[in-house]
C-alpha cells in the first residue's frame, strides 16, 4: 500500500502539531511546514520538516511537489489593530500563495483552517450557522476581515480546480505554548485573574478539530465548510471551571461595557509608553462582551459517526499538563 504524501503548513502551532501527531500515528507520510518556531516533534522516516514561510512562494512551490493531501494550519491570530498589516499579509496574501502552489502542483485536495470569526459574531438573537458571511456590521475585528478574505481565495481556487473544504474553528482548548493563543486563557485563570464576562462563544477540543480535518480529507466531500465546535459556553463558566481544575480561586469581578471601555484605552496608552502588546485591545474587549452562539449540526450531517470529546474532561486534562509547566514558571 503506498502512503499518502501529505502537506502540513503551520506545524508549530496547536492544531499544527497535533495534527501532525495524529497523521503519524495513523502511518501517513508528512512533510510539516514550520516558520519561525521549531518542532517539538522530531524528524523521523514519516515525518520531514521544513522551515518555510508562507509568503515565500518559490518554497511553497518546492515543498508541493508530490504533495497529494493539503492541510493549511498556518496563520496569525491578533485582536490588535496595529497587527492589520501582518494579518492581511498572512492570512491572506499568504493564503493565496498556498492555493497558487497547490493548483500549480496538482494537489488532490485541500483542507483549509480559517475561523468562525470568518462568519460574523455580532448577531443579535441569532444562531451562527456555515450560511453566513463576514460584514462590517457583523464584525468586531480585523483578525476576522482577513480569515474571511482568505477563505474568498481559496474559493477561488476551487473555482480554479481545487477540491478544497474550509473549516472553521471556534476557540481551539489544548496543550500549547501557554504564552500565546488560546492556552494563554489557562495561564491567566491559573494566575487568579480576576475578571470575567457574560459572553459567550464557542469552545472545542484541538483533538476534535484535528480529527474532523483528517476525516473530511479522507471523504468525498468539498467545496463546504464547517463550523468545528463542542460546545456554546460562556466564558465564565469555562474559567469557572478551569479555576476549579487548577485549584485557584474563580473569577470574581465582572466585566461590565463600560469598564471594558476604560481598560482597552488604558492599556493602548500603556503599551505606547513600554512598547509592550495590550493584555486587552478595543476588539478582545468587544468579543468578550458578544454573545455567540453557534450551530455544529452541520458537520454532524456529512460525517454522521463524528463526535466530540467531553469539554470538561478536555479543561481537566488541560489543565493537569500545564499545572506542571506553570508550576515552574
Amino acid at each position: 500500500m503506498v502512503k499518502s504524501r501529505v502537506l502540513v503548513t503551520g506545524s508549530a502551532g496547536l492544531l499544527g502539531r497535533e495534527l501532525v501527531s495524529q497523521l503519524l500515528a495513523q502511518g501517513k507520510t508528512v512533510t510539516a511546514l514550520y516558520n519561525k518556531k521549531t518542532l517539538e516533534i522530531p524528524a523521523t522516516e514519516n515525518l520531514k520538516l521544513l522551515r518555510c514561510d508562507v509568503l515565500d512562494v518559490a518554497g511553497l512551490e518546492e515543498a508541493m511537489e508530490g504533495v497529494e493531501e493539503l492541510y493549511h494550519c498556518a496563520g496569525k491570530v491578533s485582536f490588535n489593530g496595529s497587527d492589520a498589516g501582518a494579518l492581511f499579509k498572512v492570512n491572506v496574501e499568504g493564503t493565496a500563495n498556498v492555493v497558487n502552489a497547490a493548483l500549480e502542483a496538482g494537489v488532490t485536495k485541500m483542507v483549509h483552517v480559517s475561523s468562525v470569526a470568518a462568519l460574523g459574531r455580532i448577531r443579535k438573537d441569532a444562531m451562527i450557522d456555515e450560511s453566513m458571511q463576514w460584514t462590517e456590521e457583523t464584525s468586531n475585528s480585523k483578525y476576522g476581515q482577513s480569515k474571511y478574505l482568505g477563505e474568498l481565495e481559496v474559493w477561488r481556487g476551487i473555482a480554479e480546480g481545487l477540491n478544497a473544504v474550509i473549516v472553521n474553528p471556534t476557540i481551539i482548548l489544548g496543550v500549547g505554548d501557554h504564552n500565546e493563543g488560546s492556552t494563554k486563557i489557562f495561564k491567566s485563570v491559573y494566575n487568579e485573574f480576576p475578571w470575567y464576562s457574560e459572553g459567550m462563544t464557542g469552545f472545542v477540543d484541538v483533538a476534535d478539530v484535528a480529527k474532523a480535518m483528517i476525516q473530511l480529507m479522507e471523504s468525498d466531500i468539498v467545496s463546504e465548510r464547517f463550523i468545528i465546535s463542542a460546545e456554546n459556553r460562556t466564558y465564565r463558566e469555562v474559567f469557572n471551571s478551569m479555576a476549579d481544575a487548577f485549584g485557584k480561586k474563580r473569577p470574581t469581578k465582572k466585566v461590565t461595557a463600560w469598564l471594558a471601555s476604560v481598560v482597552w484605552r488604558l492599556e493602548r496608552i500603556k503599551s505606547k509608553f513600554t512598547g509592550k502588546q495590550p493584555l486587552v485591545t478595543k476588539e478582545t474587549a468587544a468579543t468578550a462582551l458578544a454573545i455567540a452562539v453557534y450551530d455544529n449540526s452541520k458537520l454532524k450531517k456529512y460525517l454522521p459517526s463524528f463526535e466530540y470529546l467531553n469539554l470538561e474532561q478536555t479543561i481537566k486534562t488541560t489543565c493537569s499538563v500545564l499545572q506542571q509547566k506553570l508550576n515552574i514558571q
